[in-house]
């Protein structure tokens, strides 16, 4: 009987390290889907602009994304996030290594909510700016300027979805830290 019971334990504990690894190996994976979206978020938003020509050959409207300070402090955001990301994947690595590693996984789980909150306050300080344009304010007079800009708004839009999709990636990784501190 306590034979079996050691090696029940034993087939329990690689069990658990099998488990923790596991969390490790998709953990690193998301680190590297998650910053290729912040990368991909600021370097669209970052990269927007749009000419429209008016009544004249010299007089043109002009749409760029540092002309509202909530796109650039979205721009200035995502690339923190996106460069903590990359920095992480050592750590990430070193936890596929070592499984049980517990004080370097609460690092992680506070840095990626502390770079959670930065990428969640950056898509939705351009969110609200982004819904303006497409929709407009007629109380105040600010009217939707994406008939006019197509191409300006699809590529804010587009940049706001790498940007969630980066945020719930981190959501995820909190999660999967947290598991595996419990599993070890």
């Amino acid at each position: 009987m306590k034979g079996s019971t050691i090696e029940g334990g034993v087939v329990v504990s690689r069990r658990r390290k099998g488990v923790a690894r596991g969390l490790s190996i998709m953990d690193f994976i998301l680190r590297i889907v998650a910053a290729v979206g912040t990368f991909s978020a600021a370097v669209a938003m970052g990269t927007t602009n749009e000419t429209l020509p008016f009544a004249t050959q010299f007089v043109r409207f002009r749409a760029e994304f540092d002309d509202l300070p909530s796109f650039v402090f979205f721009v200035v955001a995502n690339s923190i996030v996106c460069g903590y990301l990359v920095l992480s994947l050592i750590l990430s690595l070193f936890h596929i290594v070592k499984s049980n590693a517990v004080k370097s996984r609460i690092l992680l789980i506070v840095l990626d909510t502390i770079m959670l909150g930065l990428a969640i306050a950056a898509a939705s300080a351009a969110s609200s700016i982004v819904y303006i344009a497409h929709y407009g304010n007629p109380k105040p007079n600010w009217f939707a300027i994406c008939q006019q800009y197509n191409s300006f708004c699809e590529r804010i839009s587009g940049s706001l979805i790498g940007s969630y999709v980066a945020a719930a990636i981190l959501l995820i990784l909190i999660i999967f830290s947290a598991l595996a501190i419990s599993r070890t």
